[in-house]
């Protein structure tokens, strides 16, 4: 027990990815379990958190689960990238610690100051900025350094969310829960931009391909992701939506276009390179629906949860994987139940989609398919990994 939990607080991605997966299973169970009773015509008015059901499904799918993922990839991505020292067990330890400690708050925020809670929950990604902070200082470089900026916008969406529980006024949740998945889709950007065109050049360099590599056009890559940057910005500053819509169709054009010299196709035969070719896909066409909606044609809502599951759940569920099978040592091969639950979020975020233009009776069977298609995946991730995430690494 002393060596699991010693390798569990090791590395960053180990705890945190599996308190990610743990954390986006039962969240969402909870949830199914409060549309179900909905769909059949009755009502769950008793609740353990202050805020409606369904603004505290988005404010812990946002800055619980994803801010989890974030954590554990930071920790564990930012001192292969500068060399600087891993972060120790307790720093790990504590961070985890605090994580939790925010989901609780939330969970019990009907029965504590909401001050507390807006505390204990915004400590959190300050924590894991300032660490991270310590260790690209040892090899600055602007394209990382950017990232302790979405950071800064993922805390200030999170504070105008807490703001306006608190009662003292602000852009107000919505806005504050909107910016915030925003801020998580341009990390996305950025980071899915980096890894994707990448894993997939070595993947196919390994298998002898010299030809008709991915390749990145500087004049798509900077307007791509200075758009993606821009749009929680405008958000969080009241842009209005006439030009917040117009940003965001910018945007989706641009992923679109940088996913279209990726090779995806290529990729089709191997789902730890696929899933990351369809969640970026899942990006660019969330931002089109976004803007196009916020522009008066279509679902804003149906927009944001092919984002939030199609573009945030289907590539923080491809990351975690990846790298889980790399830094312990396995294979680069996603397991059938991996790859199963990959197909399982993209049907969670068409299935959602559809769901928006639906009548009642339709409008639940989607919400409540969606929601099982979300949690298997989770489940099946967790199943998976679990032995991977607790266990020592399997070669040096």
């Amino acid at each position: 027990m002393t060596a699991i939990l010693s390798r569990l607080f090791g590395e960053g991605f180990r705890i945190f990815f599996l308190a990610a997966g743990l954390f986006g299973l039962v969240s969402v169970l909870y949830w199914e379990m409060w549309l179900g009773v909905h769909a059949l015509g009755g009502m769950v008015s008793d609740h353990p958190f202050a805020q409606a059901p369904h603004l505290w499904h988005a404010h812990e799918m946002i800055f619980g689960y994803a801010g989890a993922a974030l954590g554990g990839f930071f920790l564990t991505a930012v001192p292969n990238w500068t060399g600087a020292k891993a972060a120790r067990h307790v720093f790990i330890a504590g961070a985890a610690g605090l994580w939790l400690a925010g989901r609780v708050a939330l969970w019990l925020s009907a029965s504590l100051p909401p001050v507390l809670v807006a505390t204990v929950d915004l400590a959190f990604v300050p924590l894991l900025a300032a660490k991270i902070l310590s260790q690209l200082l040892k090899r600055p470089k602007p394209q990382n350094m950017m990232f302790l900026g979405l950071l800064a916008l993922l805390w200030l969406s999170n504070a105008a969310v807490h703001a306006d529980w608190i009662g003292i006024g602000g852009p107000g949740a919505e806005v504050g829960l909107r910016a915030g998945l925003l801020a998580v889709c341009a990390t996305i950007a950025v980071l899915g931009g980096r890894v994707t065109p990448a894993f997939t050049r070595n993947a196919m360099v390994r298998a002898g391909r010299e030809d008709r590599l991915p390749r990145a056009h500087r004049p798509l890559e900077i307007p791509g992701i200075a758009l993606a940057v821009l749009l929680p910005a405008a958000v969080l500053a009241g842009v209005g939506d006439v030009w917040a819509g117009a940003v965001a169709v910018l945007c989706g054009t641009a992923q679109l276009l940088r996913l279209a010299g990726w090779r995806g196709l290529w990729t089709l035969g191997q789902p730890i390179l696929w899933s990351l070719h369809l969640a970026f896909a899942m990006l660019g066409i969330g931002y089109l629906l976004l803007g196009l909606a916020w522009l008066g044609w279509g679902s804003e809502v149906a927009a944001l949860h092919v984002l939030g599951i199609g573009a945030v759940g289907g590539m923080t569920l491809a990351v975690m994987s990846r790298a889980i099978l790399g830094h312990t040592g396995r294979a680069l091969v996603a397991p059938g139940p991996i790859a199963l639950a990959f197909a399982l979020m993209a049907l969670a975020a068409v299935v959602r989609w559809i769901g928006s233009s639906a009548g009642m009776g339709g409008y639940f069977a989607a919400m409540l398919i969606a929601g099982a298609a979300w949690s298997l995946a989770m489940a099946l991730f967790v199943a998976t990994l679990l032995p991977a995430l607790l266990g020592p690494k399997v070669r040096d």
